[in-house]
């Protein structure tokens, strides 16, 4: 779900308990073009590499240790996204999900032995099928989604979610204790949180809206996450109308943080645009997210930095189609994110790797 707006177009822990080796140089890592891919005004990337070339690749979060990720992609005889894991070192790509259904949402656990993914495939086997765009643009919201654990060869897998409707969108904190996912289990698209073996569930959004596509801090004590709440009875009516088709619209998005118990929730955009995909960097004091601010009407998303307060708001990429999903290693050098530059066809979106500088 947090990947569909594509197809229109985790470090060191703060208790010290993950030992964060050095990051290897890109001029070290497969791939290709370390400088070329960068865009003119791009003045946080010291260089760039391409980690996957083709198809549907999106959604790559590291792993603690920073040397995988996990990504969601359409590939091999597939119709529709499961989950992979990349070897950095060499570029190696594997297989951790069952190849059923739709995946999505994979991520690690602090100890990178456990990985989560969301998927449809207990619901149906098959590839569900794609929303009616006959109301305009619109993600599908498929109840048939759950959240799944298993060992990091894909091995051992179990839900942790059995409850009716979507359950979705699912990341971990770095402290190792809780999971923030997104849910219509109240009739809803709200946030919950959950303590990593699926217990202990608490709701912590309730307005009327979608709340969604939530990461916590590196220090765990704050969640940033996307919204979009009805302001008046028609917005509600056909909010309400489009979920029970298992459908809403996400042409507006803004960001909120709040604490990680769901107090002291506040609004750090108000742009009207599409904003999504936030992460913080890792002085927890700022977030890089995904927005066409900049193209509000159109599909050209670019990675922007904002201070928590809502000041201070700085453009990073200058891509003229899609950039998302970023996300930092811990350490604050590297930075991963999803872009449709470099694509040998329209619209395919690929996985790459940057050198940051402040």
């Amino acid at each position: 779900m947090k990947s569909s707006i594509l197809f229109i177009i985790l470090g060191l822990s703060v208790s010290g308990i993950i030992q964060v080796p050095e990051a290897v140089p890109l001029a070290d890592a497969p791939g290709g073009g370390p400088d070329t891919l960068i865009v003119q005004g791009e003045k946080h990337f010291a260089a760039i590499r391409q980690l996957t070339f083709g198809g549907e690749n999106a959604e790559a979060y590291f792993s603690f240790d920073q040397t995988r990720l996990i990504l969601q992609s359409t590939r091999d005889t597939f119709h529709c996204d499961q989950e992979y894991i990349l070897t950095l070192a060499t570029g190696s790509v594997r297989l951790v999900s069952t190849g059923k259904g739709r995946t999505t949402c994979g991520y690690f656990f602090p100890g990178d032995t456990t990985i989560l993914y969301s998927s449809t495939h207990r619901g149906n086997e098959a590839c569900p099928p794609l929303p009616d765009y006959s109301r305009g643009y619109v993600w599908a919201v498929y109840p048939e989604y759950d959240i799944f654990i298993a060992h990091e060869d894909g091995s051992g897998l179990r839900p942790l979610t059995s409850s009716p409707g979507y359950d979705a969108e699912a990341t971990v904190s770095p402290t190792g204790d809780r999971i923030v996912f997104t849910s219509t289990r109240n009739g809803d698209l709200d946030l919950y949180s959950m303590r990593c073996d699926g217990s202990d569930v608490r709701q912590l959004t309730h307005e009327t809206g979608y709340d969604g596509g939530a990461f916590f801090s590196w220090d765990g004590t704050t969640i940033v996450y996307r919204a979009w709440h009805c302001t008046d009875s028609a917005s509600t009516r056909e909010y309400l109308d489009l979920l029970a088709r298992n459908i809403v619209r996400p042409s507006r998005m803004e960001l909120f943080v709040m604490n990680a118990d769901g107090s002291g929730k506040r609004q750090i955009t108000n742009n009207g645009a599409a904003n999504f995909a936030p992460f913080f960097l890792p002085d927890n004091r700022r977030i890089i997210f995904a927005s066409n601010m900049a193209d509000p009407r159109g599909r050209n998303f670019d990675l922007y930095l904002i201070n928590l307060d809502g000041s201070g708001l700085e453009r990073v990429t200058y891509n003229e189609s899609f950039d998302g999903f970023p996300m930092f290693t811990r350490d604050g050098t590297r930075l991963v994110f999803a872009s449709n530059r470099n694509g040998r066809v329209r619209g395919e979106t690929n996985i790459f790797l940057a050198d940051w500088k402040e």
